[in-house]
């Protein structure tokens, strides 16, 4: 491992901070080096707050040692004025002589400006230092920016022989994960601005689709009901968590309560992911029974894909979705239950 490429590894390490908050902008770490010393660090903790770049140098005690220091930022540093001034016009300004970019920013109002900007100053950059590990960082801002709908995870528990439930009309769902599954997956409902459920899981389970074994905010819960059947009663109902209703009917919204009509005679999957994407919904977790788990499966509308094996037999039941053959795919080991992880 070269030199370059150990701090960028730290850039990555630090971004990873911003998982939860940085959206809908991208997760971005940075490290200054002064003499083989690291004497700055920083990652953008919060969309509208100070970007790496700038908590980087505000961390650094000695200014005067700018002058004689590298930057090392894992994306490249912005050159438009948004919510936050320009970061290359910082660095330049600081007199900081030397950049090393991991990645390259895809979006429109940066695309090389930024690299330019500092080039144009005399700065020295160097662009590319673990590039691809770079990329992976800012996946869910690059599906937001170019693909123009939200980073979508799939995520279901399935029994031994291939069922997410029995068939019921009433009663609690067969529990197949354990206290442990279960608190990762309010971690990843942290991780997600939007989590999305149909009405039979509404209906039946009554989520609450909220962050109480996790740290950190409830993600907008999403549901689709047509005909505006489900009862009032229910947990997702409740206006303690901002909820959108995807129907075919028009309702007034309420407080903490959306209703957001669709045409239904259309795929109505498209029609979602616009919503999200004008509501500037960078991820989306859906949690959905297999009907609609399949039908994202159906459209290749996913990202990532999460499926808990149980080792319980239920023989007969809902079955659970089906993974189309040739996706790359991890395990691990969580609390003795097997999880699969299919990505692109």
């Amino acid at each position: 491992m070269t030199t370059d490429e150990k701090y960028i590894r730290r850039c990555i390490q630090l971004a990873r901070n911003g998982l939860c908050n940085a959206a809908p902008n991208p997760m971005v770490g940075a490290v200054i080096v002064y003499q083989g010393r690291i004497i700055g660090e920083g990652y953008h903790a919060r969309c509208g707050e100070g970007h790496a770049e700038v908590n980087a140098i505000r961390s650094v005690k000695d200014e005067s040692l700018l002058k004689d220091s590298t930057i090392y930022v894992s994306l490249e540093p912005c050159s438009h004025y948004g919510k936050t001034p320009p970061c290359a016009d910082l660095i330049i300004r600081k007199g900081i002589p030397r950049v090393v970019v991991g990645c390259t920013d895809p979006f429109p109002l940066v695309a090389g400006r930024g690299i330019r900007k500092l080039k144009e100053a005399g700065v020295d950059v160097k662009v590319g230092v673990l590039e691809e590990e770079c990329k992976a960082l800012i996946k869910r801002f690059v599906t937001q920016n170019i693909s123009k709908r939200p980073y979508i995870t799939l995520k279901w528990a399935q029994s031994a022989d291939g069922f997410i439930d029995v068939e019921r009309t009433s009663g609690q769902p067969v529990v197949l994960s354990t206290p442990i599954t279960s608190m990762y997956v309010h971690k990843q409902r942290a991780e997600h601005q939007a989590i999305l459920v149909g009405r039979r899981t509404a209906l039946l389970d009554n989520p609450s689709l909220t962050v109480r074994n996790w740290y950190g905010k409830n993600p907008l819960r999403l549901v689709i009901d047509k005909d505006l059947s489900l009862p009032a009663g229910l947990k997702l109902f409740d206006r303690s968590v901002p909820t959108v209703v995807f129907t075919a009917r028009e309702a007034a919204s309420e407080p903490n309560l959306t209703y957001v009509q669709l045409d239904f005679s259309q795929d109505i999957l498209p029609q979602i992911m616009n919503e999200l994407i004008e509501r500037k919904i960078q991820t989306l977790l859906v949690e959905g029974g297999s009907c609609l788990l399949q039908s994202f499966l159906d459209e290749e509308l996913w990202d990532d894909i999460f499926i808990e094996h149980s080792a319980q037999i239920l023989r007969q039941g809902v079955a659970a979705p089906a993974v189309k053959k040739g996706y790359p795919c991890d395990y691990e080991l969580r609390d003795s239950i097997c999880v699969s992880h299919y990505y692109r």
